[in-house]
């Protein structure tokens, strides 16, 4: 019972295409031609002399295209080979001439023959067949009546049956005329094997195949072979590849059924099985079933690598051949995608596994090769950075030139191609006469160069450092600048100086304590105050944190959770919360404490301090604020008794009276010298008078100092 051979899963795509051949009985070849024609075929074959090319005496018959075709060439109904039909078309070559003497012919001429050159054109026709290990020649007499054909005209064909041939054999044709008058024609063709031929049950030898099921389970791919259990075969995975002789990866001899399992990174487009009884002379039958498979061609782009070769050479490496195409393209420095250039690499597909030469005339760092597949860019690599160093951020120029020697300039830039003295807002633009010069006077670089087009690369050194030698005079400027400003403070930037050195020596332990600042924000002088202190404060070693500098944030996430993240993360740091009181303040304070369960509006979009209130306050009433909240309030705007009492079980200072001891608990643990400390006090106060100072000379300052409020409260 004859077996079927393969049988694929629908996973991998469609089945492949099988061929029902036309029968032939018997053994013998014949030869027939179109009408027009008559041709006779010699018995035997002949020896294979294609001898050299020589002058055609006049019109003359020669093949002009091969055209092939497979047959069976049947002994029985059952017993059958596989037979290569070969059509050979003819057409006259040459012209009528009559010879000039009688040594091109070697004699004289005979009647005889030129009365039947006169009636035909005749033509000696030899086919060369090669399948290893057949060799084969037979001659075809063809001739044709000559006045009924023109020079030039195709005038039929004559078709020969057959040369027998192995199944999956690869076959090579000639055919040329003897004595030869043209180059002969060859044709090369691989035949198909059992699977793709509807011959299992004319070809004996089909008949012992094992069957193979190529089936996908998620990431695998299993290779089942049904056979009997005492059936020996031979099975091989290799990548087939077009561009070079096959690569074996896999071979075994196994027994009876057997189940290959291939994880799915294993998967080559070019990736064959062949299979084959373990007999003498025995058809071995393959299969690529991952010719369209993605994963395939994802792990052959993976696989891939390509490599630029000194001084002109790249190469692609790969397991299969790609359908790829190359570019040239150009790669200034800081990013960018690589601008396409002019030449283009052949845009025939990419040769794998071989060296190629690159047609550039000098190399440069900025000159990168491209490999795309789709119009999707798959590799990239620039020339030999090893050996050229990085890339240089030189102007490349693409010159062109028309028939009459005219030529025109421009600079690739990102935006395009900037034509040379144009008025663009581009550095190719501005630089366009220099540019011109510089190419001119032979300081540019040739990279390529053809009868229409040329590629130059001109550097930009010099530019580049006239521009950092003005931002060189502008950093000197701003050095004088701060010079004369030292001159005029120089008290004052002496002692944050001297602030700094004593930072620096008390180490990283009194360094960066976290101080939130909560104020009730009443107008814009008390807004200018907070300000001066909080900037004062953080020239100390604190990290101060204040709703003025956060006014973003606060618009966003709402003074109620504002002030509770920054709460929570100023206490889990260890700081310090510092309440700023004025006579507003203690308005609030003094309603939330009468209302109790209530809680005060905020008075203004910003203000985190009305907003603070509900959770500062039951740390105060529930004994939890001392060491982690500080009490404040300026000299001139309120009094110390106005503070209401909750708050005064913490620690009250007023400023810039009590600056030496505000600042001292706002420290960390190991307080500076006290030397030191009061000379951070003096600093945070020269910053702080003048606010206080305009605060209180502005109207409707506090006109009843018994009061303890500006307003009178």
């Amino acid at each position: 019972m004859p077996v079927p051979w393969f049988l694929l899963s629908l996973a991998l795509g469609r089945s492949p295409m099988v061929l029902s051949l036309e029968r032939l009985v018997g053994p013998q070849d014949t030869a027939r031609c179109s009408p027009g024609l008559s041709c006779h075929l010699w018995d035997g074959d002949v020896l294979c002399l294609p001898g050299s090319i020589v002058s055609a005496p006049g019109p003359v018959l020669v093949p002009t295209r091969l055209q092939t075709e497979l047959v069976l060439r049947c002994y029985q109904e059952t017993d059958c080979d596989l037979c290569v039909r070969v059509a050979i078309h003819l057409a006259v070559h040459g012209h009528w001439e009559e010879p000039k003497g009688e040594e091109k012919f070697g004699g004289a001429a005979d009647p005889e023959l030129e009365e039947s050159r006169n009636a035909f054109l005749q033509a000696q026709v030899v086919l060369s067949f090669q399948a290893y290990p057949t060799a084969r020649c037979v001659l075809l007499e063809v001739q044709v009546p000559a006045a009924l054909v023109q020079p030039g005209q195709s005038v039929g064909s004559v078709v020969f049956d057959c040369f027998e041939a192995a199944l999956g054999a690869e076959v090579r044709i000639w055919s040329y005329t003897q004595p030869r008058y043209q180059k002969e024609l060859n044709l090369t063709q691989h035949l198909p094997d059992c699977k793709g031929l509807e011959v299992q049950d004319s070809i004996q030898s089909c008949w012992a195949l094992p069957w193979l099921n190529v089936s996908a389970d998620g990431d695998d791919v299993h290779l089942v072979l049904d056979v009997s259990e005492d059936q020996r075969f031979g099975l091989s995975l290799y990548w087939n590849q077009v561009q070079g002789p096959t690569k074996p990866w896999w071979h075994r001899n196994l027994t009876g059924p057997q189940t290959i399992t291939l994880n799915h990174t294993d998967l080559f487009p070019c990736l064959c099985i062949q299979v084959w009884p373990l007999e003498p002379d025995s058809v071995r039958t393959s299969i690529c079933p991952f010719r369209e498979d993605p994963r395939a061609h994802r792990n052959l782009w993976r696989a891939a690598r390509l490599q630029l070769l000194p001084p002109r050479g790249w190469r692609l490496d790969a397991p299969c051949s790609l359908p790829a195409e190359a570019t040239l393209c150009w790669q200034a420095p800081g990013g960018g995608p690589c601008q396409s250039l002019v030449p283009p690499l052949p845009p025939a597909n990419v040769t794998v596994n071989k060296a190629l030469e690159l047609p550039l005339l000098n190399v440069h760092p900025n000159l990168c090769v491209q490999v795309s597949s789709w119009e999707k860019l798959q590799l990239q690599e620039c020339l030999w950075v090893d050996s050229l160093g990085p890339l240089k951020d030189d102007m490349l120029l693409v010159e062109t030139r028309d028939p009459h020697n005219n030529r025109s300039l421009c600079a690739l830039e990102p935006s395009g191609c900037t034509p040379l003295l144009s008025r663009a807002s581009t550095r190719a633009a501005r630089l366009g006469e220099q540019l011109l010069q510089d190419l001119q006077s032979g300081q540019c670089l040739q990279l390529w160069d053809d009868d229409l087009r040329a590629l130059w690369a001109c550097p930009m050194d010099k530019y580049v450092h006239q521009r950092w030698a003005l931002v060189w005079l502008a950093c000197l400027l701003f050095a004088a600048v701060l010079f004369l400003l030292f001159l005029f403070r120089k008290d004052q930037v002496k002692g944050w100086l001297r602030l700094l050195k004593e930072d620096i020596r008390a180490g990283p332990a009194t360094r960066g304590r976290a101080a939130l600042l909560l104020y009730s924000a009443e107008d814009s002088g008390f807004e200018r105050l907070v300000s001066a202190l909080a900037s004062a404060l953080c020239q100390l070693p604190l990290r101060v944190a204040v709703d003025l500098w956060s006014r973003r944030e606060l618009s966003a996430q709402g003074p109620l959770a504002w002030f509770h993240a920054q709460r929570r993360q100023t206490l889990q740091e260890g700081g310090v919360v510092v309440l700023l009181f004025s006579p507003g303040a203690v308005v609030l304070c003094r309603e939330w404490l009468q209302d109790g369960a209530s809680t005060p509006a905020p008075q203004g979009p910003h203000d985190a301090f009305a907003a603070s209130l509900s959770c500062v306050l039951p740390d105060f009433l529930q004994g939890r604020a001392p060491g982690r909240y500080v009490g404040a309030y300026f000299d001139g705007l309120l009094h110390s008794d106005a503070v209401p009492a909750l708050f005064r079980s913490v620690p009250v200072f007023s400023l810039p009276s009590q600056l030496p001891g505000f600042l001292g608990t706002l420290q960390e643990p190991g307080d500076p010298r006290p030397g030191l400390l009061r000379e951070r006090a003096r600093l945070v106060s020269q910053a702080l008078q003048p606010a206080l100072d305009q605060l209180l000379k502005a109207p409707g300052d506090p006109g009843d100092p018994e009061d303890g409020t500006r307003d009178g409260t």
